[in-house]
């Protein structure tokens, strides 16, 4: 039978910028092409990984956020093999060669059924943890306080993790338990949402947890999601341009077979999402959106 990780107390967060007044999202482009912080200032979202082979660095031109990858690591190898010190320190070089970064998520374990317990979905394998959801909140919040007691100045968000409400309450006694106040925190990453989020159950968990007063981080998040939530949210991430690009001609003038991996693409994509959300939580247009 699997131990229970014991949970330390935290530290200080470092500072952080804040992502904008209550009500007015910060919405950045998931992309894996890291050079793209050269070509603009729009928001991005990036996964550390991006830059483990790195030798030419791009210096950012507007605000970034760094992904640790947890969904692909837990869905392939069923545990978290990079040791929490050499994420910090490629957290630090990327920090040291790019720019401050707005936050960077922890090495968090997600809580979706496939992600525990494996097998094949949608035509993806998962490997499976083979945990229950307790032992991947514990997780998460014992790899939250030791990235923080590394590395107290990174920027490094703690992330709540869970499968239904009571659960996701559960996860923020945790960190109230260790001596996170969560409402003090710049970001606070909601975790195992993005298959929900246009669900009337993903709404309820967003909904619950932002009663706290959280500045939440919603990963993932598609046109539906962000049509139900997004004003309940500090920030959200999306890579959806990507598919939807990939289901469709190039745009005109451009040579390649689709717009899966175009910049061009991605930004007319976030400013046509971000157009057609209510107006009264539109995120406000940032970088070069607002020329």
């Amino acid at each position: 039978m699997t131990q229970p990780t014991p949970i330390r107390r935290a530290l200080v967060p470092a500072a952080a910028p804040a992502l904008g007044a209550p009500g007015r999202m910060r919405f950045y482009l998931t992309t894996h092409k890291r050079h793209w912080l050269r070509l603009t200032d729009v928001p991005l979202f990036l996964k550390s990984e991006h830059w483990d082979r790195a030798v030419k660095w791009d210096v950012a031109q507007g605000p970034y956020a760094v992904d640790s990858g947890g969904f692909m690591e837990l869905k392939g190898k069923g545990t978290w093999t990079r040791p929490p010190r050499q994420y910090v320190q490629d957290l630090r070089r990327i920090w040291e060669h790019v720019g401050p970064y707005d936050w960077a998520a922890p090495q968090d374990w997600m809580c979706e059924d496939a992600i525990i317990n494996g097998g094949t979905f949608g035509g993806q394998h998962f490997t499976g943890t083979h945990l229950s959801v307790e032992e991947h909140q514990r997780r998460t919040v014992q790899n939250f306080l030791e990235l923080r007691s590394l590395a107290p100045d990174l920027r490094i968000a703690p992330v709540i993790q869970g499968d239904t409400i009571p659960a996701y309450e559960h996860c923020v006694d945790l960190y109230e338990r260790a001596g996170v106040d969560l409402q003090a925190e710049p970001v606070v990453g909601l975790g195992s949402v993005c298959r929900l989020q246009s669900t009337r159950q993903g709404a309820a968990i967003v909904t619950a947890m932002a009663i706290h007063g959280f500045k939440l981080h919603g990963f993932g998040f598609k046109t539906l999601g962000l049509e139900r939530v997004g004003h309940l949210l500090a920030s959200a991430d999306s890579a959806a341009w990507s598919s939807h690009a990939r289901r469709r001609p190039p745009l005109p003038g451009h040579t390649h077979k689709n717009c899966a991996n175009c910049i061009d693409y991605a930004l007319h994509w976030r400013t046509r999402v971000l157009a057609a959300l209510p107006t009264w939580h539109q995120p406000a247009i940032e970088g070069s959106e607002a020329a």
